[in-house]
């Protein structure tokens, strides 16, 4: 199932949106006769292309896969069909499909052939590899993840400094490097190439003219979409992000002006309105108090007005933002931006997952910026809980990874839509 796990994870950038799936066929002896991993454009399923390479060594083997065979036509023929027709004897899966269409289905297929059916081996470990999966098939809205870097006292930057790239791992005063380590920022780049997309604020446009782009090295089967929240489309037209652009840029605004949406359009910029917000979300709900816009400062000296949303400012609503990348097929997202976007995001409750990096380091005083700002929960009471945590070290730093929302339950279903 190891094995399994290890050749579901060389999907990971090529199937969306299917989920990550490796299979490893042995023979009647115990020995490797055969495995596969899925990618979507190679069409054929885990499963298929292990008993493929098995052939006639399948017949009263074990096949062990991470997640259950389906049992629908979709793109395919039903899995479950075809390992029964290979004649495999018993079938090891580490986890039941999240998809409605199939959950348990599959099994009872391959029960009623007389195949011997054993669940939950590494269920874990196959659960978080396919986290996203679940949320997006079973609410059509993706599965949303949190990241940033930050100092021991939660600050993604020094006060009044010009930034060398917030979005790529932690914000710095110039010449002063990054907050955190080498080691942590190539991480980041492979949270970068295991979503879809990738969300920051203009403000983050405007003051770092960032590239927003997945520098892992790996392969993907579609660009990574960039998605910028700018609701009275301010993006620069000299940014990178719009010099690049080839239909992989997504500006969300509020409020399009004509002229400005052509030019945008013109240079390969996809642009989208999406309804405003209903509600405050600088401040708890039953209260609607104005929230004044942070400020820091370029390498010009000017200050730079990040985004915020309160009721009535004119802000794109962030649970449409998710159902409209949901109608786009975009299956997860990597939110990366500034203060005020992250507690934008928290505070309308579309984030899932967060992924925390932490360096030795202690910025201390007011002015240095907090990993989020706005109005906050007023309440522990109300405060996000993270669950499921799991600490990780990249070289000097450490990174805390846990789940807000776990995509797996019901209730994630019905606060999704």
């Amino acid at each position: 199932m190891q094995r399994a796990l290890e050749l579901a994870r060389q999907g990971v950038g090529l199937t969306a949106p299917n989920p990550h799936v490796g299979a490893v066929v042995l023979d009647k002896q115990g020995q490797l006769a055969g495995e596969g991993f899925h990618t979507y454009d190679g069409l054929k399923h885990a499963e298929i292309l292990a008993m493929e390479q098995a052939g006639g060594r399948a017949r009263g083997g074990t096949l062990y896969l991470n997640l259950e065979p389906c049992s629908h036509q979709g793109r395919t023929a039903p899995c479950a069909d075809a390992v029964i027709k290979a004649g495999i004897a018993t079938v090891v899966a580490a986890m039941r499909d999240p998809n409605p269409q199939v959950s348990g289905r599959g099994f009872d297929k391959l029960q009623g052939a007389g195949i011997d059916v054993v669940e939950a081996v590494l269920r874990s470990e196959a659960r978080k590899l396919n986290d996203w999966f679940a949320k997006y098939i079973r609410t059509k809205t993706p599965f949303v993840t949190l990241k940033a870097g930050m100092t021991l006292d939660g600050k993604i930057a020094p006060p009044a400094q010009v930034s060398l790239g917030p979005t790529a791992m932690g914000a710095a005063a110039a010449g002063s490097g990054w907050i955190t380590s080498e080691e942590a920022r190539a991480h980041a780049q492979t949270l970068r190439h295991a979503n879809d997309a990738i969300m920051v604020g203009v403000g983050t446009i405007v003051a770092d003219d960032p590239l927003l782009t997945d520098r892992s090295g790996l392969s993907r089967r579609k660009p990574l979409l960039r998605v910028i929240l700018d609701s009275q489309l301010r993006l620069p037209l000299t940014s990178r992000v719009v010099a690049s652009a080839q239909n992989d840029v997504l500006v969300i605004c509020s409020m399009a002006e004509e002229r400005r949406r052509q030019e945008l359009e013109a240079r390969g910029v996809q642009v989208e309105q999406v309804t405003l917000a209903p509600i405050s979300i600088s401040a708890p709900r039953s209260k609607k108090v104005k929230q004044m816009p942070v400020r820091r400062r370029t390498g010009t000296g000017k200050p730079i007005v990040e985004e915020s949303r309160t009721s009535g400012d004119g802000r794109p609503d962030l649970r449409q933002v998710m159902r409209r990348l949901g109608e786009l097929e975009i299956t997860s997202v990597l939110i990366e931006g500034g203060a005020l976007v992250n507690w934008a995001a928290l505070a309308a409750d579309v984030v899932d997952k967060i992924f925390l990096y932490y360096a030795p380091k202690i910025l201390a005083g007011s002015g240095s910026v907090p990993f989020a700002a706005g109005g906050g929960f007023h309440q522990l009471s109300e405060a996000a809980q993270v669950k499921d945590i799991a600490l990780h070290r990249f070289g000097i730093d450490f990174a805390v990874e846990g789940y807000i929302h776990d995509p797996y339950e019901e209730t994630n279903v019905h606060r999704a839509n």
